[in-house]
């Protein structure tokens, strides 16, 4: 049927001042200025006289929305340009299962491969094609396709499932795609219909063509990074300016790459971009997805009203592995982000690998902290030291654009306070004011946490401790001194790992039964291709141009663990995206390179499961895992019952209509690879229990037997029934039940608010590791 013989989409919306107004639908809004909402749709309600559901959304009509996606895989329903009042009309409908406003979201933002325990020649990297049957869709920035990352020499050809496109578009052709990145899409419509004046984000313009392409074109940066981390080709002599020499690669260096521009350069990515691409990306055959990005706010939404976990759910229930990003509001508690279940949440950690930089002062005090700056050293010149803090001006101390006075910043080397604008920006702000060098002082929220910064000027980061101590050596002499000396890459760095300072933590703000984030993987100083748009500091006033750049984050641990996933994807074909996630959890470490508890880098202390889930990524121990927590859809659907969700907003995860059990499930019964027992508060009087049922799988030796073995946490008791599993060709899952104990009267948590143990199940050769988490309701 032509599409100007279906009747106009005013057929589809008559009904809506007739229904009743769905909870979830957000209240009339007095501003009625047009902006972007997402329309989820019962795919099974379209009337017959449409042929497809882009006739029934979409069909030639009058003063009806402007509609922007059409989403069919992953998702059901539309995104459309309205006012509040029509938004409220539409959501109305009896087809309409709920209703969100468009958001702007945040990108999270060598050696690692090695830290992560792969090896030329074994395990993972032992097979020369490993990781060439699988797909690797990254959500990011775009790329920028002729760094060496992204050669397809000695590639086989495209395998032939895939079904997606290289769309062309500004400075990128039909061959910018090749055997290596094999489909490229960009999706701009959310983007443009916030800049046309949308009133539910802030402010933005349009594309700006002079620092922006129209295309799958990198102008950003970041996704070039972290395309070439998940998978990047060897590149031999790789640096950035001279630091972190050697032979760049990502962790599934023959993975094939398919890039979806969601996220545009100084403004952000929008809900109703990433739901397009999860729906295409789904549809071209991808294996794995790798998400960097997040709210940015340390809050998470509703699941029914989140996007990401909607689109993340569609691509799991398909088979597709999706990793994504912790998010960089740590070191407060509860700041992880993108922490439904069916997620891979990451967070960040160091490697052994640092770039140090030491501050002299006049009194021979030596200072350590990190740098990157490669141009015209101090060579041991002592300078002036200033504070402008010490003016009591709060912009001044965070040297903040046009805060600093020339006259008193000229000719020295000026401390200036983290926070409030980019590192480097703040040294442009010194420079551009006649400072010859720049301090940059954590603050105590920062704690010792560093990272490198490829700086305008000679400039390096301290720990909080060391800024107080600089400050003190200011204000106790009369003709303050320093000089900074940058010492290059330094390796073999002990501890390692440690847990970033920046790395969201836990507990899961939403659902603390089920722990996030689920591991850390390296996300601090790592160096992966970069584009030839803006140089390393991604300042607009920065012409110089470097092939790789370094960035920490934990958009830099997200494609480490999307890299592993296509590994083990290659390596086991049959496993299930829960599967992946559960060899790499019960396999984690949480021991660092000296063979102690791994550290938190924020307090200095021993880091715990609300800072790493279940450990560090070990890809050397995960290709074997010996069992595995296997979760189904109904599973996952079992799980959102247990939390309160009805059928219709269950639907608007699923898509499918669902129906919960007569008996409602608790939701520390998902067959998840941790436990997480929540008591009542002190208050209550006796010991209380917490059951956990769970089911493993065996992908070892057939004939095998596990033994349990329990790290009680402390005050707690824990019984596992029952304490061994026996395993045969034919018996291939096998299911135990956990019960912790707890007096919650004479319960003593640490200063996290809870006590931590584990559950391992060995055979002799496999340990597979459970973390236990033992918390009280009334400190959640």
């Amino acid at each position: 049927m032509a599409s100007d013989s279906i009747p106009p989409l005013l057929f589809f919306i008559s009904f809506l001042f007739l229904c009743s107004f769905p909870p979830q639908i957000p209240a009339v809004s007095t501003d009625q200025s047009a902006r972007t909402f997402i329309f989820r749709v019962d795919s099974h309600s379209k009337p017959s006289i449409f042929p497809t559901h882009y006739h029934w959304y979409a069909s030639e009509f009058a003063d009806a929305p402007r509609i922007l996606h059409v989403y069919d895989t992953v998702f059901h329903g539309f995104s459309a340009t309205l006012t509040p009042d029509e938004a409220n009309s539409l959501g109305q409908h009896p087809s309409v299962l709920a209703v969100f406003e468009d958001r702007r979201r945040q990108l999270h933002t060598t050696r690692s491969p090695q830290f992560l325990g792969l090896r030329n020649q074994r395990g993972l990297w032992s097979n020369s094609d490993y990781g060439s049957d699988v797909i690797v869709g990254i959500f990011d920035t775009g790329i920028w396709p002729e760094r060496r990352s992204f050669s397809d020499k000695n590639l086989g050809p495209v395998p032939v499932r895939w079904k997606g496109a290289c769309e062309i578009g500004e400075k990128f052709v039909a061959r910018s795609c090749n055997r290596k990145l094999i489909g490229a899409r960009f999706f701009v419509k959310g983007h443009e219909a916030a800049g046309a004046g949308s009133g539910g984000v802030p402010p933005i313009t349009m594309v700006n063509d002079t620092v922006e392409y129209r295309s799958p074109r990198d102008a950003d940066g970041h996704g070039t990074h972290t395309a070439s981390t998940a998978a990047g080709r060897y590149a031999f002599q790789a640096s950035m300016a001279g630091y972190a020499s050697g032979i760049a690669k990502g962790v599934a260096p023959k993975a094939r790459l398919a890039v979806y521009k969601v996220c545009w350069k100084n403004s952000g990515c929008f809900d109703s971009d990433i739901l397009a691409a999860f729906d295409k990306a789904v549809a071209d055959g991808v294996d794995v997805i790798s998400i960097s990005i997040g709210g940015g706010d340390g809050i998470s939404s509703p699941y029914y009203l989140d996007p990401i976990a909607i689109g993340a759910y569609g691509a799991v229930s398909r088979g597709v592995f999706v990793s994504s990003s912790a998010g960089n509001d740590g070191p407060n508690v509860m700041s992880v982000t993108n922490i439904a279940p069916w997620l891979m949440t990451v967070g960040a950690g160091t490697i052994d690998r640092d770039f140090p930089a030491i501050v002299t002062l006049g009194n021979m005090r030596k200072l350590y902290g990190v740098s990157l700056y490669a141009g015209a050293q101090l060579n041991g010149t002592m300078y002036p030291l200033v504070y402008p803090g010490k003016s009591g001006v709060f912009s001044a101390s965070l040297c903040m654009e046009n805060s600093l006075n020339p006259n008193l910043v000229r000719g020295k080397i000026v401390i200036c306070d983290r926070g409030n604008s980019p590192r480097v920006a703040k040294g442009l702000v010194v420079k551009k004011a006649g400072g010859v060098g720049m301090i940059l002082a954590n603050g105590v929220y920062n704690g010792e946490g560093l990272v490198g910064d490829a700086h305008l000027l000679p400039a390096c980061a301290i720990g909080a401790d060391e800024g107080e101590l600089v400050k003190k050596y200011i204000t106790s002499t009369a003709n303050p001194t320093a000089t900074i000396d940058f010492r290059g890459t330094l390796l073999g760095i002990k501890p390692a790992p440690v847990v970033a300072s920046f790395s969201g933590r836990g507990p899961n703000g939403l659902n603390p039964e089920i722990l996030k984030p689920d591991l850390i993987a390296p996300g601090v100083n790592i160096l992966a291709a970069w584009t030839d748009a803006v140089g390393p500091t991604g300042l607009d006033t920065d012409t110089r141009k470097t092939e790789f750049n370094i960035l920490s984050g934990t958009s830099m641990a997200a494609p480490h663990v999307s890299g592993a996933a296509a590994l083990l994807k290659s390596a086991h074909h049959d496993w299930s995206p829960a599967a992946i996630r559960s060899a790499m959890m019960t396999t984690a470490s949480i021991i660092d390179n000296r063979n102690q508890p791994m550290l938190d880098e924020s307090s200095g202390k021993p880091s715990t499961p609300y800072d790493f889930g279940s450990g560090h990524l070990n890809l050397d121990r995960a290709i074997d895992p010996g069992l595995v927590y296997d979760i189904t859809n109904d599973d996952y659907v079992k799980f959102l019952c247990s939390i309160g969700y009805g059928p219709k907003i269950i639907q608007v995860i699923t898509r499918s209509p669902a129906s919960c059990p007569v008996k409602k499930p608790v939701p520390e019964n998902l067959n998840y690879p941790s436990m997480a027992a929540l008591f009542p508060s002190s208050s209550s009087v006796g010991p209380s229990s917490k059951t956990f049922f769970r089911t493993v799988t065996n992908v070892g030796p057939s004939n095998a037997v596990y033994v349990a073995r329990v790290e009680a946490p402390k005050g707690v008791t824990v019984t596992v029934k029952p304490s061994k599993l026996a395993f045969t060709t034919a018996v291939r899952k096998q299911s135990f039940v956990v019960t912790v104990t707890a007096d919650t009267r004479n319960l003593v948590l640490d200063d996290s608010g809870a006590v931590f143990g584990s559950l391992s199940w060995s055979d002799g050769n496999h340990v597979v590791r459970s973390p236990i988490v033992v918390t009280q309701l009334n400190l959640l």
